[in-house]
């Protein structure tokens, strides 16, 4: 997968959030990297994070969208507690600030 194929899928699963009413929060391109294990004979994988604040039934309906593509070969969704939330605010905010 191409980095440019990589922007188009991650762009696609933004669209499913914002079409059914989430906010994205923070999204993070974090690049290429090696895998702990081998998965499908692959030992590497674009990783990405999307922070969102949307309703509970969207998870469903993104992880639908994440079996559906055969780019997306492993994924993770988490709620995040009132700690973490915190945490990842303050993250946000100085990364924010590094960019500047």
């Amino acid at each position: 997968m191409s980095d440019e194929q990589m922007k188009e899928a991650v762009a696609k699963f933004k669209k499913v959030l914002t079409d059914n009413g989430a906010e994205i929060l923070n999204e993070e391109a974090w690049g290429l990297k090696k895998m702990a294990y081998a998965i499908q004979k692959k030992s590497t994988g674009f990783y990405c994070l999307v922070e969102f604040k949307g309703e509970p039934t969207l998870v469903n309906k993104l992880e639908t969208a994440y079996r559906r593509d055969e780019k997306v070969i492993r994924y993770i969704t988490v709620k995040l507690d009132k700690y973490a939330a915190q945490y990842a605010e303050k993250r946000r905010k100085k990364l924010g600030n590094k960019e500047a």
